[in-house]
């Protein structure tokens, strides 16, 4: 069987396509660099991190863009001997605009080279690339509509405003007329367009209903890849919305993959929420099997349209158990599963080698430019991370370094050694629960005074509620209160509608001097326990 989700932790917007006996799937990583996450499987059980395609400076520089923005929904294919990638750099969310700029990539294998970007629109996001058997090829993208008022006593014009076609050329971009091909249905906030073309259908899957608890996969379907496109008998193929108690909520936007033996799945994001419905894992990616009807449309196997946890395999094959994962930082890469944010410039955040990783304190926690924070996802509800913090000496409390728990600027807990003008060198927490917009610091515990020489720093997450402790080569120590750890997570703060990303844990150092004091860690433990809902 299957175990959904399948790519567990922050992995939202899952576009699979199939090569041969191998399947790959890439996601969105929004504002952490370098951007969009693929994996790769053969028997869409188990599946290992391929690569990062966008990892320099002329394919992507996130620097300044807002928590949340980045790279959104990218569109993986293959055609003509080569892996196409379509990503979005969205500019801004907050208002009327978006400012969401269209690209492509190209490789001859997943694991590169990946070739500089060729610019294609900034109509819309979420775009898409479909290869027909004439070898033409189209571009698909949700439109924005930036116009949030009436204009001109006419009615408030909706945001999400259809799904556009036009021809795509390699060597000439966007040609011939551009045309709304799909109004969506009336769940509304069509987006998330993908085509897939079977006995003389063209099939549009789309997302609709918002990334919330509303989110549901919409199906279309029209004889002419222009339309007109007529619904789903069920309208949706996928969704939790009318079934609160689901373990898969949120569920939407995904894309069709079809086994070489024609058995056919359906990729969509989820969320497996809390109590009260909070999300620390943030959107993950689940699979579904499916079967074509007599009437030429998918259906879940299962039947309905509320996702499954367990679902057949292609074939026999188990999933891997869950391990514990130990990084010594002692060689020149960064481990794979650690990113950090927005810049294409990682040398000036760390540097590797045998004496472990050295971050150099940058901007504050919270920064959207340069921001030295190292950190991988909270892929567990309950989990336990590690990390020595083998060499740090600030000189003023405008330097700390530690470990962190990360959504973004206004939703993080920091365990901090740091400098206080009467204790000297301390270690204290830093904390924002969720005060969005303000990103306003508190302070849960009064500091402790450290002795020279290293520090070792742990956070356990069960569920709900998070805990730091500490020693300096005694016995673990907590340091300060339990935390909210559910303020971490796609719900905290602004909420479900204005956080995208997912948890994560990591290493941190600042240093808002601008002198660059740096701090070295050794090593970094992740101890998940397993808990699927």
């Amino acid at each position: 069987m299957i175990r959904n989700p399948i790519l567990p932790g922050f992995n939202p917007d899952p576009s699979i396509c199939r090569v041969g006996d191998e399947y790959f799937i890439a996601t969105s990583t929004f504002e952490w660099f370098p951007g969009v996450q693929i994996h790769r499987s053969t028997d869409l059980v188990n599946w290992d991190l391929a690569c990062r395609p966008l990892s320099r400076a002329s394919q992507l520089d996130m620097r300044g863009n807002p928590d949340s923005c980045g790279v959104w929904a990218p569109c993986l294919s293959y055609a003509d001997g080569l892996f196409w990638l379509v990503y979005t750099d969205v500019k801004r969310l907050d208002g009327n605009f978006k400012d969401a700029h269209n690209y492509i990539v190209t490789a001859p294998a997943i694991e590169g080279p990946w070739s500089d970007p060729v610019y294609v629109n900034s109509s819309g996001f979420d775009p898409s690339l479909f290869h027909d058997e004439d070898g033409r090829k189209w571009f698909v993208n949700m439109q924005w509509n930036h116009r949030g008022r009436s204009l001109g006593g006419q009615p408030k014009s909706p945001a999400f405003d259809g799904i556009l076609l036009q021809e795509w050329h390699p060597e000439h971009g966007l040609i011939g007329p551009v045309r709304n091909i799909f109004a969506g249905s009336p769940l509304g906030l069509v987006e998330g367009p993908h085509l897939f073309k079977r006995n003389g259908w063209y099939y549009l899957t789309t997302a609709e209903g918002g990334t919330g608890y509303g989110h549901a996969v919409t199906m279309a379907r029209a004889r002419q890849i222009e339309g007109p496109y007529e619904m789903h008998p069920q309208t949706h193929l996928i969704t939790s919305k009318d079934h609160p108690d689901a373990p898969l909520q949120r569920a939407g936007h995904g894309q069709i993959v079809e086994t070489p033996k024609g058995e056919v799945y359906h990729t969509h994001l989820c969320s497996r929420p809390l109590p009260g419905r909070f999300s620390p894992l943030g959107r993950e990616t689940a699979i579904q099997k499916c079967v074509w009807g007599d009437d030429d449309w998918l259906y879940l196997e299962h039947g309905g349209t509320v996702p499954a946890l367990d679902v057949p395999a292609p074939a026999s094959a188990s999933p891997r158990p869950v391990g514990s994962v130990r990084r010594v930082f002692d060689g020149p890469d960064l481990p794979p599963e650690f990113q950090w944010l927005r810049t294409p410039c990682p040398e000036r955040l760390f540097t590797l080698g045998q004496d472990g990783l050295v971050l150099h304190g940058r901007e504050s926690i919270g920064s959207w430019f340069e921001q030295a924070l190292i950190a991988r996802r909270q892929e567990h509800l309950q989990y336990r991370a590690e990390t020595e913090l083998a060499d740090f000496d600030p000189e003023t409390y405008q330097q700390a370094a530690g470990l962190a728990t990360y959504y973004n600027r206004h939703k993080f807990h920091f365990a901090a050694v740091t400098w206080d003008e009467t204790l000297g060198r301390c270690l204290t927490i830093m904390s924002c629960p969720g005060d969005w917009p303000n990103a306003a610091l508190h302070w849960p515990c009064d500091p402790v005074v450290l002795a020279p020489g290293p520090v070792w720093l742990a956070v356990k997450v069960s569920r709900s509620v998070q805990q730091f402790f500490w020693h300096q080569g005694g016995d673990w120590q907590a340091l300060g209160p339990a935390l909210d750890a559910a303020v971490i997570s796609d719900e905290g703060g602004r909420g479900e509608h204005g956080s995208f990303t997912g948890a994560f844990v990591g290493m941190l150092a600042f240093d808002i001097t601008g002198q660059g004091r740096s701090a070295r860690f050794r090593n970094f433990d992740y101890l998940p326990k397993a808990d699927r809902v």
